[in-house]
């Protein structure tokens, strides 16, 4: 029997208050001098008794979407970080809902759309299944973001999966407003996507 254990590790970002908008000087999470843009990064999004489709890195129109690149069996990273962000959505009420959740799995041959639609459903209401196969496109669109991740076996047959530990809220322009590490918890969350949807709701 094969024991399934996590090695999760944070990318090597500091936290940081820079901003171009007063209200962004609030913010918990890493705001970029240059922010990435990652609207060119398209990945499978998954159904369950349907057909893939082309899925895009960038909100819907006058929404934000939270990216994250993790996986079902992960036993601390992500679920503490679905858990941060289910309690903020809470917290901010009905003006949440124009936040979306994109969850691309690291570990695609145990996370199968059937494993990861009810458990992203535990979580939040809107999500998009994002699953690929190919491990070329997966690293690519990894990079886009300035991610990693890694699923080995080592010589006890223990998996081991290792993956990037941020969250990144997206908007309709598929450029990166905000990164938000692992340990903001649900209070980082709440801040950093009520001054988001502040903003969105203004015209920002």
């Amino acid at each position: 029997m094969k024991f399934i254990r996590m090695i999760g590790f944070a990318s090597a970002v500091a936290l940081a208050t820079a901003g171009c908008g007063a209200d962004q000087h609030a913010l918990v999470g890493l705001v970029r001098e240059n922010p990435l843009n990652v609207a060119v990064v398209t990945l499978p999004e998954e159904f369950i008794g349907a057909a893939s489709a082309p899925f895009t890195m960038r909100a819907k129109p006058g929404e934000l979407l939270v990216v994250y690149f993790g996986y079902t069996m992960c036993p601390d990273l992500c679920p503490t970080t679905l858990a941060d962000l289910r309690s903020a959505l809470k917290r901010i009420g009905s003006t949440s809902d124009i936040v979306d959740l994109a969850f691309v799995t690291v570990d695609p041959l145990r996370d199968t759309v059937d494993r990861l639609a009810p458990y992203l459903s535990s979580y939040v209401d809107r999500f998009h299944v994002i699953r690929t196969t190919d491990m070329a496109e997966l690293k690519n669109a990894e990079e886009a973001f300035l991610a990693n991740s890694s699923v080995t076996t080592n010589a006890l047959g223990v998996i081991e999966v290792t993956h990037t530990a941020l969250a990144y809220i997206v908007d309709d322009m598929g450029t990166v407003i905000d990164e938000l590490p692992f340990g903001v918890g649900a209070d980082g969350f709440t801040n950093d996507l009520q001054i988001l949807i502040n903003n969105t709701n203004k015209g920002e």
